[in-house]
């Protein structure tokens, strides 16, 4: 397994570590369609990134190195969910805005209870902190990054992680 990087603690509960059953959710996307973590177990693993809001400087930066590099984020084997507690009309203007064409998901009611479950809620503040959990195809989380709203996340490292769960998957080509 890969090391879990420090968080930094506000208002939240501690976020969920590596080794650890990564919680299933139901939320609505941009499309206004029903995604579930379940759809893609056992099929891919996940890259579940949380983000405080659609619209944000730091968030819009983090996103659009997702959406300009989605090849490295999401492929045949991985399936990157990007959820804050905004409304599915706020994600579907930004998506529209910013051209995202992967999920976007609406964490806005009963408000922020994924983030809530994954240990990413800033109760206090109302928002997700920026929370970034791979999830391998058994439900578990083998790498995590935690950081708060004014701090953006480390690509590299991000990058690595991924790369180190693709070496590790079973070959899908029998």
């Amino acid at each position: 397994m890969m090391n879990a990087h420090p968080t930094e603690s506000v208002h939240a509960a501690a976020p969920l570590g590596v080794g650890e059953l990564a919680p299933d959710f139901t939320l609505v996307d941009q499309y206004g369609v029903d995604v579930s973590l379940s759809a893609v177990r056992d099929v891919k693993n996940a890259v579940v990134v949380f983000y405080p809001a659609a619209f944000s400087g730091i968030c819009r930066g983090e996103l659009r190195e997702i959406r300009d590099g989605l090849e490295d984020f999401q492929d045949d084997d991985i399936q990157v969910f990007a959820i804050s507690c905004d409304s599915m009309y706020t994600l579907r203007a930004w998506a529209d805005a910013e051209g995202h064409f992967f999920p976007l998901l609406a964490d806005f009611w009963p408000h922020g209870e994924v983030a809530r479950r994954y240990g990413v809620l800033d109760d206090e503040e109302g928002y997700a902190r920026r929370g970034t959990f791979l999830i391998d195809r058994t439900g578990h989380i083998v790498w995590t990054e935690v950081r708060g709203i004014g701090h953006g996340r480390d690509f590299t490292a991000y990058r690595k992680a991924l790369a180190a769960l693709r070496a590790s998957a079973p070959d899908a080509v029998g």
